[in-house]
């Protein structure tokens, strides 16, 4: 591919967007650690948040360059690389908040549960492109199968938010791959209806779950969080009142110290957007959605119009990702979703996530990179030619 047409090709859209969030992330970052912090060393994560968005572009950069008709060959590498360090993680990882989900490299901590989730894409796309026909019951097996390893190590950590996020990937990517939409219905929403009933004969007959108590009252009490306020509704009722505070237009930004937000846990990484909320209101909160919500779009766009099957699988799979974590970042802190746990794309604080949505991005930007050279017009156009050309 000459230079010029790698110009020529460059999604600017998808780029800009990127580097709005990410930019965006530094003043909310900074609002939100303020108050945890000396005065001395007030911007502390604000600088390591610069360090890894500088990280992940150039992670973005590589990605999108690397032919994507190659992932083909990586694609096993890359899940039994991501299954390697899940189990890892389980043996010498390093704990907190009640999970172990970490590695510890030096002073920084890498979480494999987010490059996982690029790392399922990847290999979920080279698997689904074999299999031209999926309107079989069992042409949804070995799909199944192949989710069903990481899925259960990253439970085991426990981290259920991540792998419900495993779940959204595999629904939207069998959806866009032809997957009958009846037999999703029935795999995925009723496999919610029967998590519902597994957790209510738990709770009514003592039957064992494999949960722990903390991610089951997680997933129950924003239905009433104030049935334990200072337990595991905490959460849950100050993201509330931090979002209802924000009113219209929000307190302002850089008021995390003197407001609501100094009261909420992990203002910063899970509920950043209640910060969000809170100091730029409905408004800003809107805003940001909307450009989510192009992203989202433009990820879509990329995945019809690539050049083969491969690619739309790839975009849709990233597309899959993000979409719910926007949709669980933003409805766990309004409480019309439950506790998962999950970040906000180049938003949150943390260098995992943003390596892992750079990845993400890079592969959007590789698919729109390498998508069909002609447009239908200029193909019809060349039609025309060739005729015109034949019949003097």
């Amino acid at each position: 591919m000459r230079s010029g047409s790698v110009w020529k090709n460059i999604d600017y859209l998808v780029i800009a967007i990127v580097l709005l969030i990410s930019g965006l992330s530094l003043f909310v970052i900074g609002s939100a650690t303020k108050p945890l912090l000396p005065a001395s060393a007030q911007l502390y994560y604000v600088h390591r948040q610069m360090i890894w968005i500088g990280l992940g572009l150039v992670t973005m950069t590589i990605v999108a360059w690397y032919p994507y008709e190659r992932f083909r060959q990586l694609s096993p590498y890359l899940y039994w690389i991501a299954v390697a360090l899940l189990a890892f993680v389980l043996i010498k990882g390093h704990s907190a908040l009640g999970a172990q989900r970490w590695i510890q490299i030096g002073p920084f901590q890498l979480q494999p549960s987010e490059f996982a989730k690029v790392a399922v894409v990847v290999a979920f796309a080279t698997h689904l492109d074999k299999k031209p026909q999926l309107k079989r019951w069992r042409d949804l097996v070995s799909p199944g199968l192949l989710l069903l390893l990481p899925m259960l190590l990253i439970l085991k950590q426990p981290d259920l938010g991540t792998a419900l996020v495993f779940v959204a990937i595999a629904a939207g990517m069998l959806l866009m791959a032809g997957a009958s939409w009846w037999k999703l219905l029935i795999i995925f929403p009723g496999g919610l209806l029967a998590v519902i009933l597994w957790i209510y004969i738990h709770y009514r007959f003592h039957v064992w779950i494999p949960m722990h108590q903390y991610q089951l009252d997680r997933l129950i009490i924003f239905l009433n969080p104030n049935k334990d306020p200072l337990g595991a509704g905490f959460n849950v009722i100050q993201s509330r009142i931090a979002v209802g505070s924000g009113g219209l237009l929000g307190t302002g930004i850089f008021t995390a110290h003197s407001n609501q937000l100094s009261f909420l846990p992990e203002s910063y990484t899970d509920f950043i957007f209640a910060v969000i909320a809170e100091e730029v209101g409905f408004v800003g909160s809107m805003a940001l959605l909307a450009v989510y919500l192009l992203l989202l779009a433009r990820g879509l766009f990329i995945a019809v119009h690539a050049k083969d099957r491969y690619g739309m699988l790839l975009a849709s799979g990233v597309v899959s990702m993000f979409a719910f974590h926007v949709i669980e970042s933003a409805g766990m802190v309004s409480g019309i979703m439950p506790v998962a746990g999950v970040p906000l794309p180049f938003m949150s604080y943390g260098g995992s996530a943003l390596l892992a949505d750079s990845v993400g991005v890079g592969i959007l930007l590789n698919v729109y990179l390498r998508r069909r050279p002609l447009s239908y017009a200029n193909t019809a156009n060349a039609s025309t030619r060739v005729v015109m050309g034949k019949s003097s």
